[in-house]
């Protein structure tokens, strides 16, 4: 249940509410390999979408194993370079320079859109190709939250857990982090009495 609400409603909303994602559209995951790129790839793929993500060669079988149609190496592989077909939505997940997310922009097709996680930079926008720049503020739904579990439930849509830690493990963890040696979701454990 901890490794569910957020992201997978940050998913949920930057597709399907902000990036109104529908099938046979070509979606880019930039940042796959995190939490809410996990659940991303998944909703998009079950949405019907073709799935183009970038993630760094650790993540990068958990997010073919996601559904992900193609993946790229974003730390080998120019994204604006590889991405050879315009995108209907790009879904930056990432921490990329502002210069590289209007680069990324620059491939969705005229009337599509572009949504952005990441609360330092706006999404860019462009009003002569009508491509709308949106950011993702998620807020609780719970209709929203049933129907994820409900996937769950049915099988699909997996919880990617890569481990579990406990509470006072946490420094040591914040380290792993700082380090860059961590991928996937991790469960912090509170002590029991």
């Amino acid at each position: 249940a901890a490794a569910l609400p957020l992201v997978g409603l940050t998913a949920w909303q930057a597709l399907f509410e902000l990036g109104e994602l529908t099938a046979g559209q070509r979606v880019l995951i930039t940042g796959a390999g995190g939490a809410v790129g996990a659940y991303a790839v998944q909703l998009a793929k079950n949405a019907g979408a073709h799935v183009i993500a970038t993630a760094s060669p650790r993540s990068a079988d958990r997010v073919r194993a996601a559904g992900a149609d193609q993946v790229l190496d974003h730390t080998a592989t120019e994204v604006v370079d590889a991405v050879t077909q315009p995108v209907d939505l790009l879904l930056n997940l990432a921490p990329i320079e502002p210069s590289q997310l209007a680069d990324q922009a620059a491939l969705v097709r005229s009337g599509g859109t572009v949504v952005n996680t990441t609360v330092w930079m706006q999404a860019p926008s462009d009003q002569a190709r009508q491509v709308r720049g949106l950011n993702v503020f998620v807020r609780s739904d719970t209709k929203q939250l049933t129907g994820l579990v409900t996937a769950i439930d049915r099988g699909d849509l997996h919880i990617d857990i890569s481990r579990r830690i406990q509470l006072q493990d946490l420094p040591a963890f914040h380290a792993e982090v700082a380090a860059g040696a961590v991928s996937g979701k991790v469960v912090v454990l509170a002590p029991t009495a």
